[in-house]
């Protein structure tokens, strides 16, 4: 069966009996074992999708950090390239000021 089907029997069969189950799978062909799997099944993945809830959330936690840090690094670096070109600039008004020729560097 398709999960989506599954987990609607399993939907359907939630507040049934045993006898009212038993009716349920003979009509559709089913086994109540199936049923009882299925919904073990689901359940499992409920806790499964907990975890990884946490789990994005730990995740999420270490990008938004990593972020900070790659971001306050870019700032630096600007601040960096800002000034070395703030350098550049003088020393080439210093050398037209001076009447020095540039040296290719």
């Amino acid at each position: 069966w398709p999960v989506e089907a599954c987990f609607a029997a399993v939907m359907e069969t939630a507040s049934l009996s045993e006898v009212e189950l038993s009716e349920y799978c003979r009509q559709r062909g089913l086994y109540p074992e199936q049923i009882k799997q299925w919904k073990a099944d689901c359940m499992a993945a409920m806790q499964g999708s907990k975890a990884s809830a946490a789990e994005l959330k730990r995740q999420r936690s270490a990008d938004q950090k990593k972020i900070r840090a790659l971001e306050k690094e870019l700032r630096r670096k600007d601040k960096a390239l800002a000034e070395t070109a703030a350098l550049l600039v003088m020393r080439k008004k210093l050398n037209a000021l001076y009447g020095l020729e540039e040296e290719d560097d």
